[in-house]
């Protein structure tokens, strides 16, 4: 019995996308540019495993936008000013531009570690930043929201923020057995601070963000970081201390005008995503507003509050997406040093390849909940799903014995859309939709989701060899038989095509070079290819050109 399936095209159709849909807010971007940021990373310490997350996510929303023609730019870079970096050069006893330059070359090495496709990396040290920051400021200035007061409240030096009595928590530290005040957000310690200072009037936007929020139900990502951001606003919002007096800190962008102050790290830092595009612009924008901010939910406040009641105030763009992801943990228990349980990127990449960690990182990242970090789940990732699933799924259907005609492989295709037997219409039915199905969790930037559907069609694959047994096929000598062979390896390297195609974005040397080894041109990589049988080519089998080492070399064992 013969099946029809849905022709080329019709599969069912995706619900509006969450990353890429068109209704953006008073952008100066055209459709077919995307623009995503990384959070700048302050340069107190060298980086650790939740650094390389963020950076491969960014990376990997990046790359799925290039998959869909999209021209783009992806920012990163580090944060370089405040008193917290001010206090650890003179404890380094070391100049402070000199002390940030030795970190943010680390950062920067582990993005090119990371294969990650960094257009722009700033430094907030950076003389069109500062700038920028000046010019941001006097803005603010001139449309009347920034003044000068008294201010006093707890300060926390790690966080280089203020907080309200509502915030703080007396308590005894574990570390030391001394009682002291703690930010309850946080868990570092605060001081009382009273001083003459700058002050944003944020207060004034609380109704804004509100309305913000509310009507963009997928401006901040996951949900329960927006019903996060609702609650701070509804609770009520002070007034932002925005400098702090140059007496105390003075590694920092000077306030324009008043070399007694020093602007506040936290508006000077939020400022980069508009200098990487070349603000104050001199026509318009070519990217900005930001199409998707990836920042962790620890740095949520600054980027869903401050920074668009800044851009508010200042009459730019809100940006379109904040995805703010989870954190990090080994064991179930917060990573730090102390506990000897902190990882560090550069090992695990020279240890697993950049490929596989890129993997484990996306495939077990957390978006909503914590991931949990372990050598051993990076192995069995590597082994269950990139070795066995995809790699052998490859390899046995690309043997020498087996003579899949790839060349054949577009006509296949249509036969198949036309009239799919029974023993294939399922694989077959699972394809048709495969995209639409990862389509839909890739906007949201479930990147983990949409590989489990991925690897769900890759395990129906190999279930399809191995009931329709080509090794016994091919032994047969007669027509009938070798035109069945071809549609059983057709369907099993099929799954290979469109996979290796999704998963460009986070794998994408390895998934690159399994599709060299379909003889995928170049120009039939992209996200439109992945529907059913669209890439192979009708050529002789003379003009297909295939890697000549083993497939199995891809994926190396790995102890």
């Amino acid at each position: 019995m013969n099946f029809r399936i849905r022709p080329l095209g019709i599969a069912a159709r995706a619900p509006v996308s969450r990353l890429f849909s068109t209704g953006r807010q008073l952008s100066s971007t055209t459709a077919d540019k995307f623009y995503v940021t990384q959070p700048i990373f302050y340069v107190n310490s060298v980086p650790h495993i939740g650094h390389f997350y963020t950076i491969v996510l960014a990376d990997t929303i990046k790359r799925y936008a290039e998959l869909q023609g999209k021209r783009t730019k992806l920012s990163a870079g580090t944060d370089e000013h405040g008193l917290k970096i001010q206090q650890a050069a003179e404890r380094a006893a070391k100049d402070p531009l000199e002390f940030c330059t030795q970190f943010s070359d680390r950062f920067r090495d582990l993005m090119k570690a990371s294969n990650a496709g960094i257009t722009d990396f700033i430094r907030t040290t950076d003389p069109n930043h500062y700038q920028a920051v000046a010019h941001f400021w006097k803005v603010l200035v001139d449309r009347g929201f920034i003044y000068k007061g008294e201010h006093s409240g707890w300060y926390a030096v790690s966080d280089e923020a203020f907080y309200t009595e509502g915030q703080v928590e007396e308590r005894v530290d574990a570390s030391t057995g001394a009682r002291g005040m703690f930010a309850i957000e946080s868990g570092q310690s605060v001081e009382w601070v009273s001083e003459v200072n700058y002050k944003f009037k944020l207060a004034e936007f609380r109704n804004r963000l509100i309305e913000w929020v509310e009507g963009n139900p997928d401006v901040i990502y996951p949900e329960i970081r927006r019903n996060e951001v609702l609650g701070w606003l509804k609770s009520g919002l002070e007034d932002l201390s925005v400098s702090r007096p140059r007496s105390r800190l003075q590694w920092g962008i000077p306030v324009p005008d008043d070399p007694d102050h020093t602007i506040y790290v936290w508006v000077d830092a939020l400022v980069n995503y508009a200098t990487v595009d070349g603000y104050p612009w001199a026509a318009k924008p070519e990217f900005f507003p930001p199409d998707v901010q990836v920042v962790g939910k620890d740095i949520l406040r600054f980027h869903a509050v401050y920074w668009p009641a800044l851009l508010m105030a200042a009459g730019l763009p809100l940006p379109r997406r904040i995805l703010a992801h989870a954190h990090w943990t080994m064991g179930s228990q917060k990573m730090s040093k102390s506990k000897g349980n902190v990882v560090d990127p550069f090992e695990a990449i020279q240890r697993y390849g950049v490929d596989p960690i890129r993997y484990f990182i996306i495939r077990n990242g957390g978006i909503a909940n914590d991931g949990d970090y372990s050598s051993d789940e990076v192995l069995v990732r590597y082994k269950k799903d990139l070795v066995s699933r995809l790699g052998n799924l490859a390899s046995r259907c690309l043997s020498d014995r087996l003579a899949a005609k790839l060349a054949s492989f577009s006509a296949v295709s249509q036969q198949q859309v036309e009239h799919a037997d029974e023993r294939d219409a399922a694989l077959c039915a699972m394809l048709v939709d495969l995209p639409v199905k990862v389509k839909v969790q890739f906007d949201l930037g479930e990147f983990g989701r949409g590989m489990t559907l991925i690897f769900d069609a890759t395990d129906a694959a190999n279930k399809h060899v191995t009931c329709n047994e080509p090794w016994n096929i091919v032994q047969k000598d007669d027509p009938e038989s070798e035109a069945r062979l071809q549609v059983v390896l057709f369907y099993s390297l099929e799954v290979v095509r469109i996979a290796a195609i999704m998963l460009q974005p986070v794998i994408p040397e390895k998934a690159g070079l399994l599709l060299d080894h379909l003889a995928i041109d170049k120009a039939d990589r992209k996200w439109s290819d992945t529907q059913f049988g669209a890439g192979w080519k009708n050529t002789t089998g003379s003009n297909i050109n295939r890697p000549r080492e083993p497939i199995a070399q891809l994926f190396p064992k790995i102890s």
